[in-house]
């Protein structure tokens, strides 16, 4: 019998962390503050992903240094960053 792969695919959100609200451990940004792939505002995360990656600077996180749901993207103390540095969430759905 042939291994069928399940189907997987990303969804890539992008934002700047001036974009963000909050300060030190409620520190976050709003699902409708990011763009997606599409160039265009985003409504929401994606529900239930697989897993996701959070890119500050283009260098990829840890899984402790955030939480996200449909929402928001929780970054604690992300709030210390310039606000110009970009921010890359993606996610990986099946």
């Amino acid at each position: 019998m042939p291994i069928t792969k399940p189907f997987m695919a990303a969804r890539r959100f992008t934002a700047t962390a001036g974009d963000g609200t909050g300060t030190g451990a409620a520190y976050n940004i709003l699902a409708t503050a990011t763009t997606n792939d599409a160039g265009v505002a985003a409504t929401a995360f994606p529900t239930a992903p697989a897993y996701y990656n959070l890119y500050i600077n283009a260098q990829i996180q840890s899984a402790d240094t955030s939480t996200a749901t449909t929402t928001a993207i929780t970054i604690p103390n992300g709030d210390a960053l310039d606000p110009a540095t970009p921010i890359v969430i993606e996610f990986v759905v099946n």
